[in-house]
């Protein structure tokens, strides 16, 4: 039972992929001079896959070349990665997620249960998945925030990924999520898989995404459409 959104990878993504020289990703200019801030050669896969998609909602093909920093586009998928990191509530949803379990985690006092902490599992295939299918079922792509770590440290948030759900096929409870990975380029066979039998325990989620990581789980990311440069 395939169904897919009218995105495809090969035609609507970047030709180039998420790798970038170093240099600033944001310059803040001061009455001292511009003071760069982070380094785009970390990644700037949240910006892609918000510019990719203002293309899309445009109905305007992407540009082909890769910006050097400082240019027009170079700047806007900067400014669609800010947007897509939604500070502070949405840096603060991979953080809460980092610090979940995967399953669902019963808490007692004295012997008696108390209240059950929901996993990192169900959260994704219960709660999330649902409107991520939704949203591809009405034609429109949706934005995936990837969990891969589970890690106390702020400083492993950028572990974390982000991607374009474009389709998916159900063959019983196996589900498998087509996405549009920066990482991978204008690859139409990239896929996020998982079992939703059991969301209250462990799920095993397994991808071919070009990631050093495992995958988690995965949430909706917000996204608004903004006008993508001529």
């Amino acid at each position: 039972m395939p169904a897919r959104s009218g995105f495809l990878p090969s035609r609507d993504g970047f030709t180039f992929t998420n790798a970038w020289p170093s240099a600033p990703a944001v310059t803040v200019r001061t009455p001292l001079g511009g003071i760069g801030i982070g380094n785009s050669a970390a990644g700037l896969c949240g910006g892609m896959v918000f510019a990719a998609l203002d293309y899309w909602h445009a109905g305007i093909e992407p540009p082909a070349a890769r910006p050097a920093p400082g240019s027009p586009l170079h700047a806007y998928v900067v400014r669609r990665l800010i947007a897509s990191w939604h500070i502070p509530a949405g840096v603060a949803r991979y953080y809460q997620w980092m610090n979940l379990p995967d399953g669902d985690t019963p808490i007692t006092a004295h012997g008696r249960h108390v209240m059950t902490v929901r996993g990192v599992s169900w959260r994704t295939i219960a709660r999330c998945w649902p409107r991520v299918r939704a949203s591809l079922d009405a034609g429109i792509p949706a934005v995936l925030g990837l969990v891969t770590v589970a890690s106390p440290s702020p400083a492993k948030l950028r572990h974390n990924h982000q991607a374009l759900a474009f389709g998916y096929a159900l063959s019983g409870s196996e589900v498998t999520v087509r996405v549009y990975d920066p990482n991978s380029g204008q690859d139409d066979n990239v896929w996020i898989r998982f079992d939703a039998s059991f969301p209250r325990r462990p799920t095993s989620f397994s991808h071919n995404l070009n990631l050093g990581w495992p995958i988690r789980g995965f949430f909706l990311a917000a996204y608004s459409p903004a006008a993508p440069p001529c």
